[in-house]
């Protein structure tokens, strides 16, 4: 006597469970809610990050195919990339606009936790883990721009590991273990395609891994100064919400990778001299720019290692915000606090605008 379908998909989902039983996770999946306040649009871009992530696992795999990490192919590579492989030119530019629109939607989630306070106890670890997170999408968009060993790749690289040199005792060794020699060439390449691909990867999963279980096990914050905001399931109320935004970035990506291609530019040449204007991308332009307003000497000291290790300690306090910020943990805002923050974005954006927009 045959089997109904309904009995056929019971005993498979009696299988299933009997192997991998999920339904617990589905039940809490069920009950989980998220609180509903004014802030909770910014909730959103944390899962925009991480659909930005996949979309550069998927396509750097796909990249992988065809790329040679070696300065006499790694162009040309590109470039093959680029003109004869078929929809590679539209690969390789979701791939760039993608890694941009990550870092960014990493840095708007960010100051958006900062300004609710969302790092308030017991979710320290969430905030470390999250600004971790970020350090290692801006070290993988570092490590990611020179691949295609380009004119301005090769010299925006050039720039930004020369500022390790003015870290004391380690700086030069650090330098010269970045680029494997003490310049730019063949085996910085090969190190910078094994950092992008085989040594940020795993640690990135990780990171994310424990951020995302921090977050499921505490729950989303709840409003400063409110024992119980009014809250929305998760299922289906706030994942059709993010649903909805991830068609429209995946739309903006679509849109962007098709109209704005990303160029591949010209091909480097050691020997040549420095593109006048020269920066790092956009997300590390802010240091560079700034450097450049600090005179040679101040007090006797190095003026560029003054900067960094001003820039290093505002990120620090940055970081350690969930351990000083005492205000909060008493359910209290401050006005420092506040004006810390605020006193970040304002740098940020105005030393990566003079660098745009500042002719040279």
């Amino acid at each position: 006597m045959a089997q109904s379908p309904g009995n056929r998909s019971e005993r498979l989902a009696s299988w299933l469970e009997s192997r991998a039983p999920l339904s617990g996770v589905v039940e809490f999946l069920r009950h989980k809610e998220v609180p509903w306040h004014k802030g909770t649009f910014f909730y959103l871009f944390g899962g925009v990050a991480l659909l930005l992530f996949c979309v550069q696992v998927m396509t750097g795999i796909l990249l992988m195919f065809y790329y040679v990490p070696a300065p006499e192919g790694a162009y040309e590579s590109v470039l093959l990339i680029s003109a004869k492989v078929p929809f590679g030119w539209l690969i390789r530019s979701i791939h760039s606009w993608s890694a941009n629109l990550m870092i960014l939607a990493l840095f708007i989630h960010m100051f958006s936790v900062y300004f609710m306070r969302a790092y308030r106890p017991p979710r320290e670890l969430v905030w470390v883990t999250g600004f971790v997170l970020l350090v290692l999408s801006m070290t993988f968009g570092f490590s990611g721009y020179l691949l295609p060993w380009t004119k301005l790749s090769y010299f925006a690289t050039k720039i930004g590991t020369d500022v390790t040199k003015v870290i004391p005792v380690v700086g030069e060794g650090m330098r010269n273990f970045l680029l494997g020699a003490s310049e730019i060439s063949g085996p910085t390449l090969t190190r910078f395609f094994a950092l992008h691909v085989a040594i940020l990867p795993p640690i990135f999963t990780i990171f994310l891994g424990l951020h995302l279980l921090l977050i499921q096990l505490l729950g989303m914050s709840q409003p400063l100064g409110q024992q119980k905001a009014r809250g929305i399931p998760f299922i289906p109320n706030f994942v059709l919400r993010e649903g909805i935004v991830w068609v429209v970035v995946l739309g903006l990506l679509a849109v962007l990778s098709v109209y704005l291609p990303w160029e591949v530019g010209e091909k480097a040449d050691p020997l040549a001299s420095a593109p006048a204007g020269i920066r790092p991308e956009w997300f590390f332009t802010f240091m560079s720019q700034s450097l450049k307003y600090i005179p040679a000497k101040v007090m006797g000291m190095e003026g560029e290692a003054l900067g960094v290790y001003a820039i290093g300690a505002g990120g620090l306090i940055f970081f350690l915000v969930p351990f000083w910020d005492r205000w909060s943990r008493e359910g209290r805002r401050h006005w420092l606090v506040t004006a810390y923050g605020v006193a970040v974005i304002v740098f940020l954006a105005t030393m990566t605008s003079l660098a745009y927009f500042k002719p040279y």
